[in-house]
């Protein structure tokens, strides 16, 4: 039986999104807090509270705080001309980067943000002063959680995991079902269901129209 889908890799852990990936399609929609440094003209149309209307070509005004999705984000941004500056959401602020250090696997991830370590990833993108500090985060508090995930997938056998996997971000939930499959095809072969041999349907057919000639 052919899959609708075939899940396609994402790239959030590197320079740019994989628009191909559907969870990168996802990520790349979550709200990232901004300052607009300069006026924006007609991007008041998606924030009429902000905006001065028709009049004023829906301006935004310099200094305006808004949410705009990660992409547009991405786009508007350029150190050269400073249209916007980014602000770190919480869960990649200094207070919570002390957290993760202390104990990572407290954290339920998946509530702060399910794409936590794409988004952070991509976040290193605006040149911020902590940049070092949040990939170093990001690289600890993976490693800090990588055991803890592996070894639950490894023991958990034809057994429901909704529990063991609602704390995890999407791509830890990735590594859970990969650790997963291991398992499940190790416990295959070592029934010795992974070696069985079954002859094609081009044989098996063969075989039926040999045995249908015989009796004519």
């Amino acid at each position: 039986m052919s899959e609708a889908y075939f899940p396609v890799e994402s790239g959030a852990l590197g320079p740019e999104e994989n628009f191909l990936s559907l969870d990168d399609i996802l990520m790349s929609h979550e709200k990232l807090p901004v300052r607009t440094e300069t006026a924006i003209p007609r991007l008041g149309a998606f924030f009429p509270e902000r905006s001065g209307g028709a009049e004023t070509d829906n301006t935004i005004p310099q200094g305006s705080k808004l949410e705009i999705p990660l992409w547009l984000a991405k786009g508007l941004f350029d150190n050269r001309r400073r249209i916007l500056s980014v602000e770190l959401p919480k869960i990649y602020q200094e207070g919570w980067r002390t957290v993760f250090s202390a104990d990572a696997n407290v954290v339920d991830l998946h509530k702060m943000g399910p794409h936590f370590y794409g988004f952070g990833s991509q976040l290193l993108h605006f040149d911020s002063p902590e940049n070092a500090d949040i990939s170093q985060s990001l690289l600890q508090t993976f490693i800090g959680r990588f055991r803890r995930i592996m070894d639950s997938s490894q023991n958990a056998y034809n057994e429901d995991t909704s529990v063991l996997v609602a704390r995890l971000d999407e791509m830890e939930r990735g590594l859970f079902q990969t650790g997963q499959k291991g398992l499940n095809d190790f416990q295959c072969w070592e029934k010795g269901q992974a070696s069985q041999i079954r002859a094609s349907n081009l044989v098996q057919n063969y075989k039926k129209r040999k045995f249908t000639d015989m009796e004519d």
